[in-house]
């Protein structure tokens, strides 16, 4: 990782990283989703790591998750600055690549939720799926499920395992939520890495 990149303020409690989309085209259900999840995840004493921007369903949880009083960090490449406007009123790191920003938000993150978002939201979970696949980590993967918006992908992963391209086992390396109160009870369950191994080849 680039030793340009700014040091992270220290904090001693749990970081859940949100992955979600940043249009302000999305349907209105999915943006109040995710900024009733950032409340609650300030609420709850977890820090929120985000993608950095100001819009879209990442805009309202970092907003959300801020007003109540919650410790947020942005992590965001310097190229999209002016494409996803940063949130200037919370921590906020600029990296040099989309691959670092990766990175940086999985290293200071102790578990992750998927709200609604577009292809880049999907890049980022299934990378995220592919290093748990090739049991390169066990942190928690909570799907927020808002309104059935993952189920065609859960249909594709079935049809992978089915196929004989996924052992059965890795429809196990995630959690589905239907809403945010539940995604915030399989927190608050306890983010130890699962041991639960994938790759049987």
């Amino acid at each position: 990782m680039s030793a340009s990149i700014p040091a992270i303020a220290p904090f001693e409690g749990q970081s859940v990283c949100l992955f979600c989309g940043s249009s302000d085209a999305a349907d209105p259900v999915y943006t109040a989703a995710a900024a009733a999840f950032g409340a609650a995840a300030a609420k709850a004493g977890w820090r929120l790591v985000y993608g950095g921007g100001g819009v879209g369903l990442m805009g309202a949880s970092a907003r959300a998750a801020h007003e109540a009083g919650g410790r947020v960090v942005g992590i965001m490449p310097a190229f999209l600055r002016s494409r996803e406007r940063l949130f200037d009123e919370v921590e906020t790191i600029v990296v040099t690549s989309m691959h670092e920003r990766k990175q940086l938000m999985y290293d200071q993150s102790d578990a992750f939720v998927v709200a609604p978002g577009g292809i880049g939201t999907l890049e980022e979970v299934v990378e995220l799926l592919s290093w748990k696949r090739l049991d390169l980590h066990g942190k928690p993967v909570i799907f927020l499920n808002i309104g059935g918006f993952w189920e065609t992908f859960f249909a594709l992963m079935r049809q992978s395992v089915e196929t004989g391209f996924t052992p059965p086992s890795f429809l196990q390396a995630w959690t589905v939520c239907d809403t945010v109160e539940e995604a915030m009870a399989v927190l608050a369950a306890g983010a130890t890495p699962s041991t639960l191994k994938h790759d049987q080849r």
